[in-house]
């Protein structure tokens, strides 16, 4: 049987994470480059909304704030429907 290792991270680790959340954040509510296709940034849009469900699922936060990083995915998602 194989055990399921339990990983916390430190306290400048979370920040760590937080601080690449809040990068896919303002690149999904920041403006779209004017050299980039629809379909690439589609699948960047979709890329950083993955990341940020992922990170909103994590049980480590000490207090941020996940408002930002829930109004990020919907915002990429209505952003991606629209493309």
């Amino acid at each position: 049987m194989s055990e399921e290792l339990e990983y916390t991270p430190t306290a400048e680790e979370v920040q760590a994470h937080y601080d690449a959340a809040m990068d896919s954040v303002n690149l999904i509510n920041g403006a779209r480059p004017e050299d980039i296709s629809d379909a690439e940034w589609s699948e960047t849009l979709d890329s950083n909304v993955r990341h940020l469900e992922i990170m909103v699922g994590k049980d480590f936060w000490n207090g941020q704030s996940m408002s930002p990083l829930r109004d990020a995915i919907t915002a990429g998602k209505s952003a991606i429907s629209d493309l």
